[in-house]
C-alpha cells in the first residue's frame, strides 16, 4: 500500500470537516468532487452558493452538491464567528464592527469555523498568497502549545533502489518557512515535524539534527546551536529519539555512523533529518527529488493549533486532493484517532 492509499484508507475510516474558501477556483472544485466522490472528507464551500454551483456546473462536476455552501455574506450565518473574532482579537482594538467586516474573507471565516469548533481542517492557497493564508491561520488559530513558529515539512518519496529512510521514506524540515531559526525554534521545529513523521509518514520518528559536524567533529557558533536545540529537543519530549549534531551521512549510512557515533540510537537510522536553516533543508529536498527521482509531497505546515495548508497557486488538481488527503489525517492524528 503506497503512503498515499494508506492516508486516503484512514481519512474514509475518520472522515473530517474540510473548509475550502476558495470556493469557484475550478481546480479546488475538481478536487473536491473527487473527495466527495471517494468520501474522504465532508466539505464546506465559502462563497455565494449561486456561483459555486453554476461554476461547478460548468466543469461537469456531478458530487459537489453534496458539499455545504456557506455565504461570507450571510450575516445570519457569520455573525457568532464575528463575535468570536472581536473577542479574540480585542486587546488588538478589534471592535464587533470591524470583525463583521473581517469575516467577510473567507479566510478568515474558514479558520473562525475551525476555532468554534464547526470544522476540522482548512486547505486555501489556489488563489491567495502564503502570506494571507497563514496570517489568517496565525490571529485565529494561533499555536500548539510549547510551539510558537510555523514550520514546513516535506516527506520525500526515495526509489526502491535507494537504500536510506524507513519504508522508503524520509521527512525533511524545515524546508519552506523559516529562514534562520533560533534554537529555541530549531528545536520546536524537530518536536513538530517527529509529529509529522508519526500522524502523515506513518513512522516511529527517529531525528536527526544536522550540522556540518558530528559529535564534535568541528567547531562553530553553528554547531552550537544545533547541539544546543537538541538538548531542547529533548526536555521538550524526553519520549523523543534524537540526536544531534549529526552530519547528513552519520544520520543515515550505518557504517558510516559506527564510525562516526557509534554509541548513538539516531545515527544510521533517522527518518527525520532536521535541517540548521531554510537554506539548507530547501536545496536538500530540491536536490534529493532531481537527482534520485524522490517525490517530494509537501509542504506540510507544521506548528498551527489545527490544520491549515497552503496551495501553490500553480498547483494542479493532484496537488490539492493529495494537500486535502495530507490535512484530513494532520486533523485525525490531533484527535490521536
Amino acid at each position: 500500500m503506497t503512503l498515499f492509499e494508506r492516508l486516503t484508507a484512514k481519512a474514509q475510516q475518520h472522515p473530517q470537516r474540510l473548509v475550502l474558501p476558495e470556493s469557484t477556483e475550478p481546480r479546488t472544485l475538481q478536487a473536491a468532487d473527487r473527495i466527495l466522490a471517494d468520501k474522504i472528507a465532508s466539505i464546506t464551500f465559502l462563497g455565494n452558493p449561486e456561483k459555486v454551483i453554476a461554476a461547478a456546473n460548468e466543469l461537469g462536476l456531478t458530487h459537489i452538491k453534496e458539499a455545504t455552501i456557506q455565504s461570507p455574506d450571510d450575516t445570519e450565518f457569520t455573525e457568532k464567528y464575528a463575535e468570536l473574532f472581536a473577542e479574540l482579537r480585542k486587546k488588538k482594538g478589534v471592535t464587533l464592527e470591524d470583525a463583521r467586516y473581517q469575516v467577510k474573507n473567507p479566510l478568515y471565516l474558514g479558520c473562525l469555523m475551525i476555532k468554534n469548533g464547526d470544522a476540522d481542517c482548512m486547505v486555501a492557497g489556489a488563489l491567495s498568497p502564503t502570506s494571507s493564508v497563514l496570517r489568517a491561520a496565525f490571529q485565529v488559530l494561533k499555536m500548539k502549545p510549547g510551539i510558537s513558529v510555523v514550520s514546513g515539512a516535506f516527506i520525500m518519496l526515495l526509489p526502491e533502489e535507494v537504500p536510506f529512510g524507513d519504508n522508503h521514506m524520509l521527512v525533511f524540515a524545515d524546508c519552506a518557512v523559516v529562514p534562520e531559526p533560533t534554537k529555541e525554534e530549531l528545536a520546536q521545529i524537530a518536536i513538530a515535524t517527529a509529529k509529522t513523521t508519526k500522524d502523515i509518514a506513518g513512522l516511529d520518528p527517529c531525528v536527526a539534527m544536522l550540522s556540518f559536524s558530528t559529535r564534535g567533529s568541528a567547531s562553530h557558533e553553528r554547531v552550537d546551536k544545533v547541539r544546543e536545540a537538541t538538548e531542547l529537543a529533548k526536555e521538550m519530549d524526553p519520549t523523543l529519539k534524537i540526536d544531534g549534531e549529526l552530519q547528513s551521512d552519520a544520520a543515515i549510512v550505518p557504517s558510516v555512523a559506527k564510525q562516526k557515533a557509534p554509541d548513538s540510537q539516531v545515527a544510521g537510522h533517522a527518518n527525520t533529518l532536521i535541517f540548521p536553516s531554510l537554506e539548507v533543508g530547501n536545496i536538500a529536498y530540491k536536490l534529493v527529488q532531481r537527482l534520485a527521482g524522490a517525490g517530494a509531497v509537501g509542504p506540510i505546515l507544521q506548528g498551527l493549533a489545527a490544520p491549515v495548508n497552503d496551495l501553490s497557486r500553480g498547483a494542479t488538481v493532484d496537488d490539492i486532493v493529495n494537500t486535502i488527503i495530507v490535512t484530513c489525517n494532520q486533523a485525525i492524528g490531533d484527535k490521536n484517532l
